[in-house]
């Protein structure tokens, strides 16, 4: 059963579509876990959408862009510059897709490999990485799941702490795990500056070289940063290589290590963050 990832298709279905035969996918027997970003900037968020939930041994996380899509679909958050979601917000199963999405993991654990769209912040355990993913799907998935996104947005708190207020600690958990790129020297949570790594501020560093970077037993696969490109280090995999910027979307067997590359097939988004 081989396991396959998925960096940010933002959209980009005919090139999912290319680079999931590529794999040889087989959804009987075969598995894809997609890093998040399923949707937006992109010309097909809609297909892409109702591919992956209709589609076989298909698993997601939730990453930026798809909860910034059911907050504009519960009238928690407007149409920003780029963005191309009105086709699902107008699509006549748009309540169907907006159920099952808000449904979906933030994190998926494997055994061997854990599964997020921007990261894993450095504060955490793994335990207490999945506890705090939990706690955020539950409130998401439930029956007061506008009243979350009504509150979900806001840079605040930038630390874990034991005593956080429920809101707090769910804030915090959504912005490390679909939007957190970098980390103070202190592992506040810095999420200003998304340029390249090298060019950071003073004091700035990837979330994945925080120094007192607690064990996770685990590879991270994520996504989210497409200025850091494809970076396979031992303890992390970073997929997101831009293919809504003209660049490519690209899969990893996770068994084998094996990379799949699709080049764009057009430039869908000018460089405007």
């Amino acid at each position: 059963m081989p396991r396959y990832a998925i960096g940010d298709i933002q959209g980009c279905h005919a090139e999912l579509m290319t680079l999931v035969d590529s794999m040889a996918f087989n959804p009987l027997n075969d598995q894809i876990f997609l890093v998040g970003d399923l949707v937006n900037r992109g010309p097909s968020s809609l297909a892409t959408l109702r591919w992956a939930a209709q589609t076989q041994g298909v698993s997601i996380v939730l990453g930026n862009h798809d909860l910034h899509l059911l907050a504009m679909f519960a009238g928690f958050s407007e149409a920003k510059l780029g963005d191309t979601l009105q086709e699902v917000l107008d699509a006549p199963d748009v309540d169907i897709l907006m159920e099952w999405l808000r449904k979906q993991s933030l994190l998926i654990d494997l055994g061997d490999f854990v599964i997020t769209h921007a990261g894993i912040s450095p504060s955490w355990s793994l335990d207490m990485a999945k506890n705090a993913a939990i706690e955020v799907e539950a409130a998401l998935g439930g029956g007061d799941w506008k009243g979350f996104l009504a509150v979900m947005y806001g840079n605040q708190p930038v630390q874990w702490t034991a005593d956080m207020s429920e809101m707090d600690r769910l804030r915090f958990t959504v912005n490390c795990l679909t939007r957190m790129r970098f980390v103070t020297s202190e592992g506040a949570l810095q999420l200003k500056y998304k340029g390249e790594r090298d060019q950071a501020p003073v004091g700035v560093i990837p979330w994945f070289e925080a120094k007192d970077r607690l064990p996770l037993g685990r590879k991270v696969v994520c996504g989210h940063w497409s200025a850091l490109g494809l970076m396979l280090r031992d303890d992390v995999w970073a997929l997101d290589t831009g293919c809504v910027w003209g660049g490519a979307l690209t899969g990893i067997c996770l068994d084998s290590g094996r990379l799949y590359q699709v080049s764009a097939q057009s430039e869908y988004q000018a460089l405007l963050d």
